[in-house]
């Protein structure tokens, strides 16, 4: 076995890096991941600078490899570690280059440990989170991040000693729903009518949704999107990193990958919201308006997405980071994940022990914030909630 660190995803065959799982998740695909590059969305502009490890057997077939990244700032991370960065700068240590191992700018659950499906998984996960922190060690970086990994992959990084950060995001869960009704149901009487209220003020605005996906979208429209985008961000005091090329290029290249809800008034693009969908599941990512329509982000961002998953058969939605508003609307308490190296051995072992007192608060959270659910006592998904223990 070889180990190859690339910094252009370009000069890996797109054939042999979906072969890794990317053709099941557009959010891991070559044709995301290396548009990012290629339409400028990394780079120094804004603190993103690939370093993939690549695990390529003696003929230089791909195994492995593991999306990484240098960075020189935390944007477009979603695990926030101010207070970390603050500690290494009173003692006198920069935080920042670090590593991180993500998609960028998507707080996403997937691999980050993709594996050919015919090689040794489990050996070679070892070796990708051996040689990260090899490589993180031989370049002076203050650490490396594993942001939003799947179970699987948690499972591989805990066995390896890293220590597990506990986040918290709301999510869909598919119970076997017939149909969007078939899920309100569930609901009590009280949440169950404020839904049903909040759609019908979307059409008593005279305001009509439709689905798109990606090879369906026009260059016109994906013009009038990327303009909702970059006011949205604009209006948060953000930074819009994702161009024009990006959105339209890996549009036709992903198709059905990508579904965009269309809202439209009087036949005229009023705002948008786009997700990315997987063999399995949906994620939200952008929206943006032209003008405030009274319950259309809801519709848009949340109720259009559940009937999408429903309707394609599609396991679960997560719609983003952060949004306790999410919860009335059937998007539960979710448990997230990140795992950690630090270089510094003092400063890491009190990140780990910040990591295992945090696990319980945010555990403790997770329950309470599950008094907020909508369903009806026994009437939610079986398996939602936090787990019951820590698993540091």
């Amino acid at each position: 076995m070889q180990i190859r660190i690339v910094e252009q995803l370009d000069t890996v065959p797109a054939r042999e890096w979906d072969a890794l799982g990317g053709e099941h998740n557009p959010l891991l695909s070559h044709a995301f991941l290396a548009g990012l590059e290629r339409y400028g969305c990394l780079g120094s502009q804004y603190g993103w600078y690939p370093r993939h490890v690549l695990a390529e057997d003696e003929s230089g077939r791909l195994l492995a490899a593991m999306p990484m990244y240098a960075k020189t700032n935390g944007y477009g991370e979603f695990v926030f570690d101010w207070a970390w960065e603050s500690a290494w700068e009173r003692s006198g240590v920069s935080y920042y280059p670090k590593l991180v191992v993500s998609v960028p700018y998507t707080p996403a659950t997937g691999p980050r440990l993709l594996i050919h499906p015919q090689a040794d998984a489990p050996d070679l996960r070892r070796v990708l989170i051996d040689q990260g922190i090899r490589f993180a060690r031989a370049h002076g970086v203050s650490g490396l991040h594993w942001l939003f990994p799947d179970d699987t992959d948690l499972e591989a990084l805990r066995a390896q000693g890293l220590s597990l950060r506990m986040g918290c995001q709301f999510h869909w869960r598919n119970d076997g729903y017939r149909d969007f009704d078939d899920f309100l149901e569930r609901f009590s009487s009280k949440k169950r009518k404020n839904v049903r209220r909040e759609r019908r003020k979307v059409g008593e605005q005279g305001v009509s949704l439709r689905i798109l996906h990606g090879n369906e979208v026009s260059d016109t429209l994906w013009e009038t999107f990327h303009g909702f985008y970059t006011d949205t961000f604009e209006k948060k005091m953000g930074i819009p990193t994702l161009s024009l090329d990006f959105f339209r290029e890996t549009g036709r290249a992903l198709g059905r990958g990508v579904v965009m809800v269309l809202a439209e008034h009087e036949g005229e693009p009023v705002a948008a919201a786009l997700c990315y969908r997987s063999h399995d599941s949906l994620y939200g990512r952008y929206w943006g308006c032209a003008r405030d329509y009274d319950g259309l982000h809801f519709e848009a961002c949340y109720y259009q997405g559940i009937e999408y998953c429903i309707r394609e058969g599609l396991a679960r939605f997560e719609p983003g980071a952060q949004g306790e508003h999410k919860i009335p609307r059937g998007f539960l308490p979710t448990p997230t994940w990140s795992a950690h190296w630090l270089a510094h051995e003092e400063l890491g072992r009190a990140v780990a022990d910040f990591c295992r007192r945090e696990q319980q608060v945010m555990a403790r959270h997770c329950r309470q914030l599950m008094g907020l659910s909508p369903f009806r006592e026994g009437a939610g998904p079986d398996d939602a909630g936090p787990p019951a223990a820590s698993m540091s």
